[in-house]
């Protein structure tokens, strides 16, 4: 297994970061994998893979780039540079146009465990990866971005009332099930690949959430380093959970929603997000809940998360409702 060494100045100086370039690049690595993991991705693949498929038909040194870069271990690093905080994502495009194009063939072939394939002996090899990624932002990211962001900007806020009601090790461990997990002894447990560990006490660590896919661990030295994880829950595929005729007919739609999600801790910025449905609604509806003792009202740290009660619970059994449709992991530098 790969891990890092850390000490608790750095888990202290950790952060999340909500980054527009990761999002895009887990987004080019579902349509490459093509396949979803939970209705949510389906639905987005189905409107945007008939597009990215063409697009690489009509060039194949881009679309064996491609290939050769989604390595099964490792993807090729120039790919997908560390993220930045607040960074535009046309200035990370930038710095993936300005890399040197052999360090661009060596990246490939550390991804490919082998030669580099003779198409690919060329110096536009940055160019071409940085026009497919902005390519993605524009098709297939940036018109769901602002719905992404609140999701995104959600699930921090759920990961740091974990951090006060669990501690670090219980999101680490959460981050990227079956991956990361605190060992112990200052170790963060990044992949399950036999790697070397890597002493990162003092360094710059970000936590990074996208909502397609997994995850990935990755590092810039000196000094920066980053686990990427997926949105879990009703953040990863907010339509998942259906709600039953009875309790839409019972509460009205819009209540229903947000009702139904509540079958784990959720604060209102999270339903916003989830829902679609405005601050006001969303408070309202919880107001209504609350007072019918149908829900639950908890404090975690500066956060208010909101849960089904006892009787909520019932309420959605007899309904016929409950846990709805349930909703991949490589890395880089791992």
């Amino acid at each position: 297994m790969g891990w890092w060494q850390v000490d608790g100045d750095t888990l202290v100086r950790s952060r999340f970061v909500v980054c527009p370039f990761t999002e895009t690049f887990a987004s080019l690595r579902l349509l490459h994998r093509g396949t979803g993991a939970h209705p949510g991705e389906e639905a987005w693949l189905r409107a945007h893979l008939p597009g990215y498929r063409a697009r690489l038909a009509a060039d194949p040194v881009t679309a064996l780039l491609v290939r050769s870069g989604m390595g099964t271990s490792w993807i090729a690093d120039f790919l997908a540079p560390l993220p930045r905080d607040g960074t535009p994502l046309e200035e990370t495009l930038a710095r993936i146009r300005a890399t040197d194009p052999a360090r661009a063939r060596a990246d490939l072939q550390v991804s490919l465990r082998g030669p580099l394939p003779a198409a690919l002996e060329r110096d536009d090899l940055p160019e071409r990866a940085a026009a497919l990624l902005a390519h993605v932002w524009t098709a297939t990211v940036r018109p769901y971005w602002n719905r992404r962001r609140q999701i995104l900007e959600a699930d921090v806020v759920a990961r740091t009332a974990q951090v006060s009601r669990g501690g670090w090790a219980a999101v680490i461990d959460s981050l990227l099930p079956g991956q990361t997990r605190w060992l112990g002894d200052n170790r963060l447990q990044v992949n399950r690949h036999e790697r070397p560990p890597r002493d990162i006490r003092g360094a710059e660590l970000v936590f990074v959430p996208v909502t397609p896919g997994r995850g990935w661990a990755t590092w810039e030295e000196p000094g920066r380093y980053a686990l990427v994880y997926g949105c879990a829950g009703a953040l990863a595929d907010p339509g998942a959970r259906s709600v039953p005729a009875s309790l839409g007919t019972l509460l009205g739609a819009g209540r229903a929603r947000v009702f139904v999600l509540l079958d784990s801790p959720l604060s209102t910025s999270q339903l916003v997000a989830v829902t679609g449905q405005g601050l006001g609604s969303v408070g309202r509806h919880l107001r209504v809940l609350l007072d019918a003792g149908l829900v639950e009202r908890r404090r975690a740290g500066r956060s208010v998360l909101y849960v089904r009660s006892a009787a909520g619970e019932v309420l959605v059994a007899a309904s016929g409702g409950g846990a709805g449709d349930s909703p991949d992991g490589v890395s880089i530098r791992s």
